[in-house]
């Protein structure tokens, strides 16, 4: 029976697990792209089309993918048309994406958050269009009370470090759930792009330092993580994309930077010394907190000229790069441990081909903390049961993954938090098949332990919380 209460649960460990440890340990999303003023103002949906594709403000580009391939017209995934019509338009879609994870999130959506058990399709659009609607109207389904509904105690957004995390400071009165700050200095990473002069200005301001040199920077992001970290900061996270590392001295970083702000072309090898130079700074910076870095690597962002240019950043036009990696990735983890400067660190990648060299790679620098270093679980493209598993079962073969910190949405959506429940599924589906195999002992409280851990306590543990 579809998405019945052991679905994916194919063993009685299986089942087991789930029920009895899984299914009712709260979450920590410890990296979202929630509004923070959204959750702040707690205002209601209009519609389901807004809650699921989108409003003013952001969007589901997992969604407009699959519309734009089965040939919905753009007016009817991010532009002027009806809201009922993108709804059906977004039904017609998924009555083609059968085996596709968004099909199994957007029915289970409607299960937990409104009691709505009929399979979404055109046939059926207009009755759960008009029911949800309905609950969505309610108190009950205000931003806020979606998240509680959901048993979330930890909600961790992405900021920039120039934000005054004012919304933070409000949402600090929030009792049923805490909504923390992660730091993500992107912009000032990413020297070669326009608006980066600019960009530095801003910094500037907010972290009241006169930029005009290297170490300028550094002490504006200095400031700017000491203040984080009073608002509860304890993570931050960077889109690196590719990973270089070219060292240079003092004078050469500090010409780089003056060329960058007065408008001039940098080559690449000064681009790779400067974000190599300012990425060892920031851990230095993260480590002297305690803080956690994650590194999200291998996305190839905006493929798609006319499509950026019409649209924007994540709208959909991203795919997975595959360039190399490790080593890097080890020059640079291996200056920083030269120093005792590791912070505790989460790689994530969207090439699931990576997932060997990284978990490898960290193993040379794990040390004094419970799994330092971890493989991140499995991102956006691979957000699959079968790419759960792969990631499951790499963490499992080459480290420890009792200890690992479980699931994150990475979304945008307020509806996204069954994906938890998606993830705990497979992972008890996986225990219990190793139980199965006579791989680890048919004994449920070391199992269910484990999966309670990687359910919630590590994540509680491993950040602070």
């Amino acid at each position: 029976m579809f998405l019945n209460d052991d679905f994916l649960l194919t063993t009685p460990m299986a089942k087991k697990l789930f029920h009895n440890h899984a299914k009712n340990m709260p979450i920590v999303d410890y990296h979202c792209h929630l509004s923070p003023q959204e959750i702040l103002e707690d205002g209601n949906f209009a519609t389901i089309t807004e809650a699921w594709l989108g409003g003013n403000n952001y969007g589901d580009h997992y969604k407009w993918r699959l519309m734009r391939t089965n040939g919905v017209p753009e007016s009817l995934i991010t532009g002027d048309g009806a809201d009922f019509d993108k709804f059906y338009a977004w039904a017609g879609t998924l009555e083609k994406a059968l085996g596709n994870p968004l099909y199994v999130w957007a029915h289970l959506e409607l299960k937990r958050f409104f009691g709505i058990d009929t399979v979404i399709s055109r046939a059926t659009a207009r009755e759960i269009y008009d029911a949800a609607n309905l609950l969505l109207a309610t108190p009950a389904f205000s931003r806020r009370s979606l998240i509680k509904g959901m048993n979330v105690k930890v909600v961790v957004t992405t900021d920039d470090p120039a934000d005054d995390l004012h919304v933070h400071e409000v949402l600090k009165a929030e009792s049923a759930f805490k909504v923390l700050p992660a730091f993500r200095p992107d912009k000032s990473l990413n020297i070669d792009q326009a608006g980066y002069a600019a960009y530095i200005a801003t910094l500037g301001t907010a972290a009241g330092v006169s930029i005009t040199a290297f170490a300028d920077i550094v002490e504006a992001l200095t400031q700017r993580v000491d203040f984080f970290h009073t608002m509860g900061g304890r993570l931050s996270d960077h889109a690196l994309d590719i990973v270089v590392y070219e060292e240079a001295t003092p004078a050469e970083l500090d010409t780089i930077v003056t060329t960058a702000l007065s408008g001039g072309t940098l080559t690449a090898t000064e681009i790779a010394q400067y974000r190599t130079a300012l990425l060892k700074a920031l851990m230095r910076i993260y480590s002297a907190k305690d803080w956690t870095m994650q590194y999200h690597i291998h996305a190839m962002r905006n493929i798609n000229d006319p499509g950026f240019a019409r649209m924007g950043a994540d709208t959909g036009y991203d795919a997975i790069n595959d360039r190399n990696i490790a080593e890097p990735l080890a020059k640079l983890f291996n200056a920083m441990e030269s120093e005792d400067a590791v912070p505790r660190t989460i790689i994530f990648s969207l090439n699931p081909n990576d997932y060997l060299p990284l978990i490898t790679l960290m193993a040379s620098y794990q040390k004094d903390v419970v799994q330092k270093l971890q493989l991140g679980n499995a991102w956006w493209h691979n957000d699959t049961r079968n790419g759960m598993r792969l990631q499951l079962s790499t963490f499992a073969e080459e480290s420890l993954l009792s200890n690992f910190v479980g699931m994150l949405t990475d979304s945008r959506s307020f509806l996204s938090y069954p994906r938890h429940e998606y993830f705990r599924r497979i992972l008890c589906e996986l225990i219990g098949e190793w139980v199965e195999l006579g791989e680890v002992p048919d004994d449920e409280a070391i199992l269910g332990q484990m999966v309670e851990d990687i359910s919630y306590n590590n994540a509680n543990t491993y950040f602070g919380f």
